[in-house]
């Protein structure tokens, strides 16, 4: 048996194409004591990850990707065999493994979802009961706080994140929630979908107007997944005290020079609160997380949405397509189909 693996073949030059990497067959992996055997059923698909695709990209959360290494990524899986004190065969495990159909892995890295939290489909750990719906729960809920009265705005508001941060803001009872995507295609799928009020295509020509039209009393709160030079135009529709929870800069990962917006003062004469942060910092709240998160699936408040790709060779073409605007929802790779 041979284990299929997708490789960082060369260092992406801006925006990742299918060509940076490369998928190939190798031998079986070896488990060692205090070792498991994991296969994995499905790889997540997350844009942070081209930070640590540069040279020399290291930091506290992970060391820089090697050329010729798997890509690391988020997984979820099945244990196969262990040598380690407490992962068994069987568990149901989600962590930070590689792009690959089976891994070697201690428990650093991985959470053993509980039998309750296997009834719901597997990817579910990955997307909107994994990190990525913890950041949109804990983005408006810690920091966004849209309040009854209020326009929220979201970038990249059909991405993995975006998705479920405009259906919380909903129900949080916000006046009105606008998407920020690259097609009118995506635009109306929000609206007829995920129930978004509106929606504000960054391409069209007269964005000003634009946000004119959608966001007529301001913006109170913006949950920016994006960064870039989008800001600088909603700065200066931001309300007084608005909240900016800054979830990510997609617009940044893949630009080695960024620039920011010129009218950060903005910020300050409108005592704007604008907060970056970490969900890997909140885990012990993941359970608070999760739990809010099931009552509103299960009341039909919350949907899911998923694109998924077909085999894990297929791993370097699904994370490209997020740099290409070709996403919508949560992007998997299910390992095996």
């Amino acid at each position: 048996m041979m284990n299929t693996q997708v490789l960082l073949k060369r260092r992406p030059q801006g925006a990742p194409v299918a060509e940076d990497f490369e998928a190939v067959d190798n031998a079986m992996p070896q488990i060692n004591e205090g070792q498991a055997l994991i296969k994995n059923q499905y790889i997540s698909m997350d844009a942070g990850f081209r930070n640590w695709m540069d040279e020399g990209a290291g930091d506290d959360v992970l060391p820089a990707m090697a050329l010729g290494e798997p890509v690391m990524g988020l997984t979820v899986g099945e244990v196969q065999e262990s040598r380690h004190p407490t992962l068994k065969a069987g568990d149901l495990v989600m962590g930070r493994l590689a792009w690959e159909r089976y891994s070697i892995a201690s428990d650093d890295f991985l959470v053993v979802l509980e039998t309750h939290e296997q009834n719901v489909p597997t990817h579910y750990h990955l997307g909107i009961l994994g990190d990525t719906g913890m950041s949109a729960y804990f983005g408006l809920t810690d920091i966004g706080q849209p309040a009854a009265n209020e326009t929220v705005l979201i970038s990249a508001a059909g991405g993995a994140v975006g998705y479920v941060a405009g259906q919380i803001a909903k129900i949080m009872g916000a006046a009105r929630v606008v998407g920020l995507t690259s097609s009118d295609a995506k635009g109306e799928r929000l609206k007829a979908e995920l129930g978004y009020d509106d929606f504000i295509n960054y391409r069209q020509p007269n964005l000003e107007a634009a946000f004119q039209s959608a966001c007529p009393e301001g913006i109170d709160v913006y949950f920016d997944n994006v960064g870039g030079p989008i800001l600088e135009t909603v700065l200066n529709h931001i309300n007084v005290a608005a909240r900016i929870p800054f979830c990510g800069a997609v617009a940044d990962y893949s630009n080695p020079r960024p620039v920011g917006p010129p009218n950060l003062f903005q910020i300050v004469t409108n005592s704007v609160r604008l907060q970056g942060f970490m969900t890997h910092l909140q885990v012990s709240r993941y359970p608070e997380a999760r739990a809010q998160l099931m009552t509103w699936l299960n009341q039909g408040q919350l949907s899911s949405v998923t694109q998924e790709y077909a085999g894990v060779s297929q791993c370097g073409t699904a994370f490209a397509d997020l740099f290409a605007g070709k996403n919508f929802g949560k992007t998997i790779v299910a390992v095996d189909h």
